[in-house]
């Protein structure tokens, strides 16, 4: 579907926002939807009505895969082209088995698993926010449109685009280093808009939580190890060793303290014990507590608010 379908479904579904032409320098992309033949050739991508573009071809295209579309794109370090190709090979579902891994993100620690690994968060956006302070500024005392302003404007957007590949990065080799310690992964099924929207959202952003579980969804697919979201209420709350609730924590309090059992661990890993607790129960592969009966299904669902009040007034 095209950008210009896209604009009219849009239209229609809302009744207003009319597709316009747009203005000059608005759209960074084209696509190119269809090709008769293979347009790359050696370090070169042929496209239409524009010819031969000499390219840094990353990766050669593997045999029986055909090109289906073209886009090419302008970022701040110059312009790419994704390449989307196609074929008839069909992939299976990795299957739930071998060794599972449950995870907690978090904002102390980026990640905590259930076999008691921390992993700290970087803080991307922050360490670079007085740099990128100071350039804003530059750019806001230049005339707009002129060559200074442009020359100000592109060392903003380099920035913008350094922090977004150190996190993206940074993402990729944390979902390589979970794929390899398990072959079943589970994580919560968060509510990511009104995290960002909270006392911490700048902070929330910068760590990216959203990317990153749909890069360890596409790093998991890839390597055959099955991925899963679970229902994220009161597992901060629940004990991993006996299933009792023990009640809303403060963020201050780091440490996981049953009074029921005495078991006792940090507060991130008992969250990911339960994690996996959970995905586990609803696969039929683990133990499902009495308490945890409400949160697992054959397929992790979410309570209502006005459901867990109604439990509570009972």
């Amino acid at each position: 579907m095209g950008r210009l379908d896209k604009a009219f479904n849009f239209f229609w579904k809302r009744s207003f926002g009319f597709p316009r032409f747009k203005k000059y320098g608005q759209y960074r992309s084209i696509n190119f939807p269809q090709f008769k033949e293979n347009p790359v050739t050696g370090h070169q991508l042929k496209l239409p009505k524009i010819g031969s573009v000499l390219i840094n071809l990353h990766r050669p295209i593997p045999d029986g895969f055909v090109v289906k579309k073209v886009q090419i794109v302008k970022k701040a370090s110059g312009w790419y082209a994704v390449i989307c190709i196609q074929s008839d090979v069909k992939i299976p579902s990795p299957k739930p088995q071998g060794k599972s891994l449950g995870i907690d993100l978090g904002l102390e620690k980026f990640i905590a698993t259930s076999q008691q690994e921390l992993i700290a968060r970087p803080k991307f956006f922050v360490e670079l926010q007085s740099k990128l302070r100071w350039l804003q500024r530059r750019l806001s005392k230049k005339q707009k449109g002129s060559k200074n302003w442009h020359k100000a404007r592109e060392k903003v957007a380099k920035l913008h685009e350094n922090i977004y590949n150190t996190r993206k990065n940074f993402h990729y080799q944390v979902a390589h280093h979970l794929c390899d310690q398990a072959q079943i992964i589970f994580a919560e099924d968060l509510n990511l808009k009104a995290m960002s929207r909270g006392m911490l959202c700048k902070h929330t952003l910068d760590a990216g939580f959203g990317g990153f579980l749909e890069i360890l969804k596409h790093v998991a697919w890839k390597r055959d190890v099955y991925f899963e979201k679970v229902d994220p209420n009161l597992t901060s709350q629940t004990c991993p060793n006996c299933g009792v609730v023990t009640g809303k924590k403060a963020l201050s309090q780091r440490v996981h303290e049953c009074f029921n059992c005495g078991f006792i661990t940090d507060r991130d890993v008992a969250a990911a014990m339960v994690v996996e607790q959970r995905g586990l129960a609803a696969l039929g592969l683990g133990v499902k507590l009495p308490v945890e009966e409400e949160f697992i299904g054959d397929v992790p669902k979410k309570t209502s608010r006005a459901s867990r009040r109604s439990r509570k007034s009972s």
